[in-house]
């Protein structure tokens, strides 16, 4: 088995944390992720209460004894996240693990989850954010390459060469993220010094993922070269699956199209028709290049099983 600085410091059975997906990562999905022994990542945002995400909470800790963390979202939003209604309930429900990702996470907020025994960590897309969110005080890194599906950033650094870099920097531990699907990229990341990595689209085509059967069967058919970075006109560059919504963003974009225009097309009301429906052109789906070496839909155990088990395997031949 492999073991690092990561399952020591989370409590985790492997060093794979579950990638925090909008619309996905609710409460059945978080606990699967975790019940494999990885950590699951809830996404707060998706909650617009308090009390719905007290709930969402207590659903997951009623479904998984092991470890699971929270996602608060640091990044401009049209409806506007007070992260301070989730600390709340993240600290009086004994949650273990927060990840921030967006802006730099604030010293004052890591202070109060850190001072309540929480382990925190921030998502980045360069060396030098993550060398600022150190010196913010986090426990971690997770270092995202834009091969990746979601937030992938302006600075189009991939992960083979953002890894190595963010180690050689930091102090803390570094999650490898962006691209990342089989247990041959799972092992290249330790290898390239990460004690550990974040995976997202894979766990996008697995039973458990609440996305409709049409989503899955479409990613599954999808390549390598199915994705494309969108938003860049506003400078919040996203990686999505290529269907007609995320094409339909290019086009405007590459049209100097307005943002008013643009908005409409990636509400999360038409990614959740997408995903809950399963009209495939509604909505923006964030997805990663990895979506072309998935090809078949897998229970969340035996991708998590089967990534540390291929791991094992070339770890053993390279040894011989």
């Amino acid at each position: 088995m492999f073991k690092t600085r990561i399952t020591e410091m989370f409590g985790i059975e492997v060093p794979i944390v579950g990638g925090c997906m909008m619309h996905v990562s609710g409460p059945s999905f978080v606990a699967a992720v975790s019940n494999a022994g990885a950590l699951g990542m809830m996404a707060s945002a998706m909650y617009d209460s308090q009390v719905a995400f007290r709930q969402a909470v207590r659903e997951v800790k009623s479904r998984t004894g092991k470890p699971f963390g929270v996602n608060l979202s640091l990044f401009p939003a049209l409806r506007p996240i007070d992260n301070e209604l989730y600390v709340a309930v993240i600290l009086e429900e004994g949650v273990r693990v927060v990840e921030t990702s967006g802006h730099r996470p604030p010293e004052e907020l890591l202070r109060r989850l850190q001072a309540a025994g929480i382990k925190t960590m921030h998502k980045c897309v360069s060396a030098r954010h993550a060398l600022s969110a150190q010196n913010a005080g986090v426990d971690a890194v997770t270092v995202f390459g834009t091969e990746g599906g979601g937030h992938i950033g302006e600075l189009n650094l991939s992960t083979m060469i953002l890894v190595p870099r963010a180690v050689d920097l930091l102090e803390v531990p570094v999650l490898a993220a962006g691209g990342i699907a089989d247990g041959r990229g799972f092992l290249a990341a330790l290898a390239l010094g990460a004690e550990g990595v974040t995976i997202g689209t894979r766990l996008l085509v697995t039973g458990e993922c609440p996305i409709h059967e049409n989503v899955k069967q479409a990613l599954i058919a999808a390549t390598e070269l199915d994705t494309l970075p969108i938003l860049g006109s506003l400078h919040n560059t996203v990686r999505a699956w290529k269907n007609d919504a995320a094409l339909k963003v290019a086009d405007l974009e590459a049209g100097q199209g307005d943002m008013w225009e643009i908005l409409p097309l990636v509400a999360g009301t038409e990614t959740r028709r997408m995903i809950e429906g399963g009209d495939l052109d509604a909505g923006v789906l964030a997805c990663s290049q990895s979506i072309g070496i998935v090809r078949e839909v897998r229970p969340v155990a035996d991708v998590i099983a089967g990534m540390i088990r291929q791991a094992e395997e070339i770890r053993s031949r390279l040894a011989a």
